[in-house]
């Protein structure tokens, strides 16, 4: 039996609105930053190729919109994701302590087949602004350890501090996914063509 593994990978980017989703995309995909600030509507995705392991796979970053009255589109989007990015933005407590329930919220909507286990990333964002940072870095390390030891990165989408670094780890934890879906094919497909010779024959004298 041989294996074909996955060449794209499904990324969805979470957490309340403001805090930088969209930004955090376009500076990983596009190494772009605007200070305008425009709502995500229903939810977007960008795409990016990546080296992960000796092969090029596709990530497909989508980027929801945070506000509750869109919440309801969530299920459709969730489905299928390979990795969950949790964003807080570091001068903001509220935003920090909604984790719990953008958590709570793909978990249910999202229907991971292990969500025990399932891959989630933490990032703070806006650490340009750390002057005026609001959650202690401590604080974040410590919620991520006590949901399971989730990565945690401190980034800014503004000046792309740790962006690539964060991705980069985000994109393993979605590829360390596969290893128990593997989608598995046979090794040849003769079964099919020989069931086509009887009806060839039968066909024959016609």
């Amino acid at each position: 039996m041989a294996s074909q593994k996955k060449q794209l990978f499904k990324i969805i980017i979470l957490g309340d609105s403001g805090v930088g989703k969209t930004s955090l995309m376009n500076q990983y995909v596009n190494a772009r930053f605007t200070q305008q600030y425009r709502a995500t509507v229903g939810a977007d995705f960008m795409a990016k190729e990546v080296m992960i392991d000796d092969r090029m796979v596709t990530l497909q970053i989508w980027d929801t919109a945070g506000q509750e009255r869109f919440q309801s589109l969530g299920g459709a989007f969730y489905r299928g994701a390979d990795c969950c990015v949790l964003v807080y933005d570091i001068t903001n407590p509220k935003s920090f302590d909604s984790l719990d329930s953008w958590r709570d919220e793909f978990l249910m909507q999202g229907q991971p087949k292990d969500p025990e286990h399932f891959p989630f990333v933490v990032l703070g964002n806006k650490l340009d602004k750390a002057t005026e940072r609001k959650v202690q870095e401590s604080k974040a390390q410590q919620w991520c350890k006590s949901h399971g030891n989730i990565q945690f990165f401190e980034v800014s989408a503004k000046d792309a501090t740790n962006i690539e670094q964060a991705f980069q780890d985000i994109a393993k934890a979605a590829a360390s996914q596969e290893k128990d879906e593997e989608i598995f094919f046979p090794t040849t497909v003769t079964l099919t063509k020989q069931s086509q010779k009887p009806q060839a024959k039968q066909g024959g004298c016609c």
